[in-house]
């Protein structure tokens, strides 16, 4: 039987009524407030534990309405605490898949490391996303973009102090983190981007005071870019460090000791085995409950469950099929946010640009048959190469996935980037209907009758069942005539590959819900063109053309409808980025935290965050 959620109405009863006591014991004109005794602040395991609530259930992120214009959009500021906060105590440790060699430096950082390093956070950005999926203040109070989109102002909070003594956070310790982020060689999957932005030769980025930043990019650019690089957590998002260490130690020296802003501040890393973090006692946004957060590195699955039944984890990413083991522990919690997450397919080595041409990428290859040895769109080549994919894409059971790995915490996906927004963005007939025979006959046609193989690899990226899922995808390619060579690798080691755009395979690959649809489509501008560092797999004329416009669109109707022509488009082909499913977060709590909603971050909910909002049982 699935554990209940928990009753949210009863939790919010129970706070309501503890601060109506709290203002009448402040209302009676007390001159002395009692101390709390020995037994209510220990953490000792000695200590008599309390009963823990129920585990509250996050509610489901929202469609969010198209906004009017970009101008004069405002952050909303997150609350401030309602409350001093009790002296960090305890150690809490947890589970992670991969942490890699610790990367905290924007020059240096790659993923998974930009993912990782936001969720605890050791590091802030300036924005991060509220639960109706709407970007909210973080080191930016409040920002504001010119009717044409070529201005952004933001205004900083003041007095945020950088970690290990390192002063106060300023204006141009922003503009200098944006552009180690957007600095030439940066591995930052959204480099060019940021670097077209803040270090344009026909605009500026500049410093009006400490804490005034105003950026002119030379060009047009909408929220939705804007929005993907400035906030946390996610693997796309940025972070505020203090120039002057680098100033004083370099980067390379720097990174393994950053001065960063978050409530979490690096102390010791060992590459291959944990994170070690101490709590920042008086922090500007929020000083954590716990004195201490380890993460560690347990890529093995049962591993992972086993520290969590035992007590050596506090919480963990688990997979989906090992919700039972979780239940059975005692006390433990299990705390659902919906809306966690979308995983794709890509179709790797379709590099059209500079075919033919010292420019042209390692990766092209027209003799792959999901690859057309035509760039032209109604050649015959580019319509086989498209059935193949299609096939590919209509031979997987996306509700099997949902209803058995997924134990029915998600829903079949169509297109990425469009996740939530799929009824009310894509047009009806923009579905994948499970049809192994029409596969078999496509292949067929596209002459392909004995079959043909395909490498597949699951990207490691902290999402539920996705090497299962993709495991459960090569057998079901497997019954339509496809050899599939399946390859797990760490995606330390994948990545470089897909930025080298020379993987010639396919992968599933997971993402954070989008701020608005067609938030990644930069993942599929060419290296020729855009100076694009991820990559889908895909690189053409027509998508540099049209996601160029789509990210230019200041106009939200415009861009819109921009959005659906580029997703009809990718459907119709079958290009990248097909659907695989949507899903739920699920974040096991162990009997010595409580489970929490308050700072939950949900830029992306792939990996567990809000953790200086964690409290003791």
């Amino acid at each position: 039987m699935r554990r209940s959620m928990g009753n949210y109405t009863t939790i919010v009863t129970i706070l309501a009524l503890s601060l109506l006591m709290a203002l009448a014991a402040a209302c009676g004109g007390t001159a002395q407030t009692e101390q709390p005794s020995a037994a209510q602040t220990s953490t000792d395991q000695g200590s008599a534990p309390t009963e823990p609530p129920a585990a509250v259930a996050a509610p489901a992120a929202t469609s969010p309405p198209a906004a009017a214009a970009v101008a004069a959009a405002t952050a909303t500021p997150e609350p401030a605490p309602a409350m001093i906060e009790d002296k960090p105590t305890g150690t809490m440790t947890v589970g992670q898949k991969e942490l890699g060699p610790f990367m905290g430096h924007p020059s240096l950082a790659g993923n998974p490391q930009i993912f990782v390093m936001q969720t605890p956070p050791i590091g802030e950005s300036l924005f991060t996303v509220s639960s109706d999926l709407k970007p909210v203040s973080m080191l930016a109070k409040s920002w504001q973009a010119s009717e044409d989109g070529t201005t952004w102002t933001f205004q900083l909070e003041e007095g945020v102090q950088f970690h290990k003594g390192y002063g106060e956070m300023t204006a141009e310790d922003v503009i200098w983190s944006m552009r180690q982020f957007g600095a030439e060689g940066s591995k930052h999957p959204r480099a060019s981007n940021i670097r077209r932005i803040w270090n344009n030769e026909n605009g500026h980025a500049k410093a009006i005071d400490d804490y005034t930043v105003e950026v002119n990019a030379g060009e047009p650019w909408s929220e939705v870019p804007i929005n993907e690089f400035l906030t946390s957590p996610s693997g796309a998002g940025t972070w505020i460090i203090s120039k002057k260490q680098t100033d004083e130690l370099g980067a390379k020296e720097a990174n393994g000791q950053i001065a960063a802003t978050g409530s979490w501040n690096l102390v010791e890393f060992r590459t291959g085995e944990f994170w070690k973090m101490e709590a920042v006692e008086d922090h500007w946004r929020k000083t954590p409950h716990f004195a201490e957060l380890i993460f560690r590195e347990i890529p093995e699955e049962s591993s992972r469950i086993a520290g969590f039944q035992t007590g050596n984890l506090d919480t963990t990413l688990m997979a989906f099929d090992s919700l039972p083991l979780v239940e059975e522990v005692d006390g433990a919690e299990i705390m659902r946010v919906p809306g966690g997450g979308e995983s794709a397919l890509t179709f790797y080595g379709q590099y059209y640009v500079g075919i033919g041409t010292e420019d042209e990428q390692p990766g092209y290859d027209p003799d792959l048959p999901w690859v057309s040895s035509n760039p032209d769109i109604n050649s015959e080549e580019w319509k086989n190469a498209a059935k193949v994919r299609t096939a590919l894409s209509v031979a997987i059971d996306r509700q099997g996935i949902v209803d058995t790995l997924l134990q029915g915490y998600g829903s079949p996906a169509v297109l990425w980037d469009f996740g939530q927004y799929e009824d009310t963005w894509l047009p009806p007939e923009l579905r994948w209907e499970f049809d192994p025979a029409r596969a078999r006959q496509l292949i067929a046609e596209a002459g392909y009758p004995d079959g043909f193989s395909i490498t597949l690899t699951p990207s490691l990226r902290g999402a539920p069942v996705e090497v299962e899922a993709c495991e459960a995808i090569a057998t079901m390619w497997g019954d339509v005539g496809v050899d599939v060579k399946f390859q797990t690798l760490p995606y330390t080691t994948l990545r470089p590959s897909l930025i080298g755009r020379n993987y010639q395979g396919s992968t599933c690959h997971a993402g954070g819900i989008r701020l608005e649809p067609g938030q990644g489509f930069s993942g599929m501008l060419s290296k020729l063109h855009h100076q694009a560092v991820w990559n889908r797999g895909i690189e053409h004329p027509w998508f540099d053309e049209k996601v160029s416009q789509h990210m230019a669109e200041v106009n939200t109707e415009k861009r819109r409808a921009l959005a659906i022509e580029i997703a009809t488009f990718m459907f119709e082909n079958a290009i990248t980025g097909i659907g695989l499913y949507n899903f739920d977060s699920l974040w096991p709590v162990g009997p010595e935290l409580q489970p929490w909603h308050e700072g939950v971050r949900y830029a992306d909910l792939r990996n567990i965050n809000g953790y200086e909002y964690i409290q003791h049982r």
